[in-house]
């Protein structure tokens, strides 16, 4: 199974051989919902919390008497149903929403997600996207050539981010060029997961040869 490999200018670089295991996997949506909805989970803060109307201050002083005043009776301002007093089956900062995911469920999930986005022809391999100095026109000017070439408009217009771009290392040039472009999302190979990766019309893997041999040591 083969893929071309761009350059910045949008002219072929040159192919590569890609392992079925990481860009052929079967489809399993169930895997697929369980890690992504695993991971939406682990990024909760859990700390949401409301005072029940036991927590509350005030209300120690029935507000009138019983009888009398014509006034339904009440026996606390903490009651629920008065404004500032306690909250029925409000949240908790208590509640843990932690879910064990295993890196061989993680790996398998990312590995179907990329199948899918290759088979539908939803990620492009670019040899390098190093850049001499920090210019966001220049890197403007290589998603513009990408897109000529592989005829995907939104790498180069589009005011949201619908394009993800992992990055095989780190490089203050390149990452400064590219992050104020408003159509991409930088992040890097060794985190790439299944969430971003659905998050995103299209997936940019940069240094596909090196890139490549990390996706499938992580299975």
């Amino acid at each position: 199974m083969e893929a071309t490999i761009y350059n910045q200018k949008g002219g072929e670089a040159g192919k590569i051989n890609l392992p079925a295991k990481v860009f052929a996997a079967k489809w399993r949506a169930d895997l697929v919902h369980q890690v992504v909805e695993g991971m939406r989970s682990n990024k909760r803060a859990g700390t949401a919390d409301t005072k029940d109307r036991g927590e509350v201050r005030g209300g120690g002083k029935k507000p009138w008497k019983q009888k009398g005043t014509g006034r339904a009776r009440h026996g606390s301002s903490r009651s629920p149903i008065w404004v500032g007093g306690g909250v029925t089956h409000g949240p908790l900062a208590e509640k843990n929403y932690k879910r064990k995911i295993s890196k061989t469920m993680r790996a398998q999930a990312l590995f179907s997600v990329l199948s899918k986005k290759f088979k539908d022809g939803e990620i492009i391999f670019v040899d390098s996207l190093a850049q001499k100095g920090i210019k966001t026109k220049e890197a403007l000017k290589v998603m513009q050539d990408l897109s000529k070439a592989t005829g995907f408009k939104p790498l180069a217009n589009s005011k949201k981010p619908r394009v993800l771009t992992a990055l095989s290392g780190r490089s203050e040039k390149t990452e400064k060029s590219f992050r104020n472009l408003p159509q991409l999302e930088i992040v890097f190979l060794k985190n790439l997961n299944p969430l971003d990766v659905l998050n995103y019309q299209y997936l940019l893997i940069e240094n596909p040869e090196e890139s490549v041999k990390f996706l499938e040591s992580r299975g």
